[in-house]
């Protein structure tokens, strides 16, 4: 199984096995993830900023910028917060990116900010993972990783979903 390790988290991104709660599957699930696994993606950010930088999703919709950037200070020095927008009404996506100057204060943040409040939503945070995943398709090409159980598209392998353990059932007669 290409992209898994021992642990439950995945170390290259392939969209089929992302797409697998336990990285069985061998055929694509849904139309996203077949077009995952055709498309080609390169990152368009620095890459060694993926080191100091965090993703920070399950936002509260009216969260601003200068909230995350307050509430992240506590961990260390923020260089930047970005809420990632609706590219044509403006409305916030709920989630962001929060760019630190200290490797230290990521993994900080990391191991601290996971599952606390902001605005009355418990957030989630990870890291920034297109640079950290060899073959890293995001979720606009129908990749990426988490998503929603009622729209038939969860992705596993990261913080939040990680990989379980493939269910053995033993066969009649043996």
């Amino acid at each position: 199984m290409s992209g898994i390790t021992s642990s439950k988290f995945t170390t290259s991104y392939d969209p089929l096995l992302a797409g697998s709660i336990d990285g069985t599957d061998t055929k694509p699930h849904d139309s996203a993830v077949a077009r995952a696994i055709h498309c080609e993606y390169t990152p368009k950010s620095d890459p060694i900023l993926a080191d100091y930088t965090l993703f920070v999703a399950r936002l509260n919709p009216l969260t601003k910028e200068i909230t995350l950037k307050e509430y992240f200070s506590r961990y260390g020095t923020v260089r930047k917060v970005t809420i990632v927008r609706d590219i044509v009404t403006g409305e916030s996506k709920c989630y962001a990116f929060v760019i630190f100057k200290h490797r230290r204060d990521v993994e900080y943040a990391y191991n601290r900010a996971h599952h606390k409040l902001i605005d009355d939503r418990e957030i989630i945070v990870d890291y920034e993972l297109q640079h950290k995943l060899v073959g890293w398709k995001p979720r606009r090409l129908g990749g990426g990783l988490g998503g929603k159980k009622e729209s038939g598209q969860l992705r596993f392998g990261g913080r939040e979903r990680p990989f379980a353990q493939p269910i053995v059932r033993e066969r009649e007669g043996n």
